[in-house]
């Protein structure tokens, strides 16, 4: 197995299953058989990793690890095509190649006319293609970007990306149930602040932290700062994370966002990022809010603040 160099952390990242249920479904039920180190590390190969990408999605359809587990990855991969069939493209484009721009152009297409069933397929087959950080990383977030870009220059309506919102935040919930985060998992609270309406972004940040492990209290969108801050008390978070996506020019926002870190307390990490996030960057400067770039960046700085946990802190 000479490609065999992925880590379980990051094959439970890409795949969107806790490391836990990786072991479980490699010693209970023979999924796969990763190679090991010289110090017993596990270590899968990317044919491993679509294989269990494979069958977290069968899992969720209905099917049982147990009767699915020891099948060949070429019979997992047409019963997860037989199991997101249903409800696909009806305009000829069922057939078009498993590509990123492919399923982009799928998925925009639903949101143009408001099909529902057709974009929730087009995001079952990019993860079964990409596994669950790449659908997230290569295609719903460039989805929640080019679907701003539309309404910004009047090609769909609010209601369009509203449509597009309650899609992918069913869709997103229902691939989070099977693998809940563990009891002593970190707390993070998402949402955008007041007079920010736009919430793609703010879904993404949270099915990113869900697949990392986090548990996630999504508040949605436009929640002033008091509200936020009380909801992080509440649940003892460890972090508060922002999207910032439009406008980029509210002038009541700087208030907000200084109100905000006077509330926090102070070891909740705040968390910031948004195609508007540029244009606040002084007075989050100022704050001393972690501004964050892209969801790469938000996973690596999610990692950073898990660590303390390991040396028994909440």
């Amino acid at each position: 197995m000479p490609d065999a160099h992925q880590a379980i952390k990051i094959v439970a990242r890409r795949t969107g299953l806790t490391a836990h249920v990786i072991r479980i479904w490699e010693k209970r039920y023979g999924a796969v058989a990763p190679k090991r180190t010289g110090t017993n590390r596990r270590l899968y190969s990317e044919d491993q990793i679509q294989r269990l990408t494979l069958l977290r999605e069968l899992t969720q359809s209905g099917h049982s690890i147990g009767q699915v587990a020891k099948l060949p990855t070429e019979k997992l991969r047409k019963l997860a095509v037989e199991s997101t069939g249903a409800g696909g493209p009806t305009d000829g484009a069922t057939h078009q190649p498993p590509t990123i721009m492919g399923f982009l152009d799928d998925a925009v297409a639903a949101v143009k006319t408001l099909d529902a069933p057709r974009l929730d397929a087009a995001l079952k087959r990019a993860e079964i293609k990409l596994g669950s950080q790449g659908l997230l990383q290569r295609v719903i977030a460039p989805l929640a970007q080019t679907i701003g870009e539309l309404w910004r220059d009047g090609s769909i309506t609010a209601a369009h990306e509203h449509f597009a919102s309650a899609v992918i935040r069913i869709f997103l919930g229902h691939a989070a149930k099977p693998f809940a985060a563990s009891a002593d998992a970190p707390v993070i609270v998402v949402a955008t602040p007041a007079g920010q309406i736009h919430e793609l972004g703010a879904l993404l940040v949270g099915a990113a932290a869900a697949n990392l492990g986090w548990h996630v209290t999504y508040l949605g969108a436009s929640l002033p700062a008091a509200e936020l801050a009380g909801a992080a008390r509440q649940n003892r978070a460890r972090a508060l994370a922002l999207s910032l996506v439009y406008p980029e020019d509210d002038p009541r926002l700087d208030g907000e966002l200084t109100k905000l870190r006077e509330t926090l307390p102070a070891e909740v990490a705040l968390l910031v990022g948004g195609r508007a996030m540029p244009a606040y960057r002084e007075t989050l400067e100022k704050i001393g809010a972690t501004q964050i770039n892209d969801l790469a960046h938000l996973c690596s700085a999610l990692e950073d603040l898990r660590r303390p946990a390991k040396k028994g802190k909440r």
